[in-house]
């Protein structure tokens, strides 16, 4: 039964791995192909790598070649926030987090920048769509594409009302301001209209900021399971004991508060233990009081 259990958990964590890899290409396809031809900007920290990377090769004569080395930027810049993040990140969220960033990495090398639209608006909504989709696919596999999702996470927990939506928010105001000075306003324009559809898509793919109540009702011994949810989530759980019913049988209830993006994360945790439990997801639930709130 382990056996069978610890295969079953295999098998999931490696197609959620692929699906983050995929989502990492669906990106740089988005970026490479609609978004960097046309001279427009992402947000977030991959706009700034770009704009680091323009400045590289226009105003230093950096030769490149065909590679466009703003992944490779991005790249390095996440080192350091990776290793800030290694003790206050899950471990598994952390080491997807490194595949997904770099696999964008070489995606984003990899793949040529041509113009496949010659037309910025269109290009600025079909890149958003694209790599909107291709971060959201990673944040529904409990990964990111690192950057300021990692930020924004390490800020929240030192300050509460820290949220991702505002860490991003100031870094594109400071970002599209940079470009402002440096480009023609019609840069910032379709560059900005491309951060906005970005978002809708990201979101529709991953809602974040999504508030769960779960019920977790199972025989097993929950002591390991509850320790295991205090390690990977950093959520706290209140339990009872319950009488089935029918049964007639003790078990054991769990009440766990989190976000949605979390829930796959649980149900990877409490299947581990007890692939039979009763789990219950009340979503959209507003809460009051010391929650933490994170990605």
């Amino acid at each position: 039964m382990q056996k069978r259990i610890e295969s079953k958990k295999l098998l999931y964590e490696t197609e959620r791995t692929l699906g983050c890899i995929f989502g990492a290409l669906l990106y740089a396809v988005g970026v490479n192909l609609f978004i960097v031809p046309v001279s427009l900007y992402t947000g977030g920290l991959m706009g700034i790598c770009q704009v680091i990377r323009t400045i590289l090769v226009d105003y230093f004569n950096l030769n490149v070649g065909n590679v466009d080395i703003a992944g490779i930027i991005y790249y390095v810049v996440n080192i350091p926030i990776f290793f800030v993040a290694m003790k206050k990140m899950g471990k598994k969220f952390l080491a997807k987090t490194l595949v997904t960033v770099t696999a964008m990495t070489v995606f984003l090398s990899v793949i040529p920048s041509e113009i496949i639209i010659d037309d910025r608006m269109a290009s600025s909504v079909v890149g958003g769509i694209l790599s909107g989709i291709g971060i959201g696919i990673p944040l529904r596999m409990a990964s990111s594409g690192g950057g300021m999702d990692i930020v924004g996470v390490l800020l929240i927990r030192w300050k509460k009302d820290f949220s991702v939506g505002k860490v991003n928010l100031l870094v594109n105001i400071f970002l599209y301001s940079a470009c402002l000075f440096m480009f023609d306003i019609e840069i910032v324009i379709y560059s900005v209209i491309y951060a906005a559809v970005f978002s809708i898509a990201m979101d529709r793919m991953h809602a974040q900021n999504i508030n769960m109540a779960v019920n977790i009702i199972t025989k097993a011994d929950t002591k390991a399971m509850e320790q295991e949810i205090f390690e990977e989530l950093g959520r706290g759980v209140t339990k009872w004991q319950a009488v089935g019913a029918y049964t007639n049988e003790k078990e054991q209830m769990l009440y766990i508060m989190l976000s949605k993006y979390e829930i796959s994360r649980l149900k990877a945790v409490v299947h581990k233990y007890d692939p039979y439990a009763f789990i219950v997801q009340n979503e959209g639930v507003r809460i009051d009081g010391n929650y933490l709130k994170k990605l």
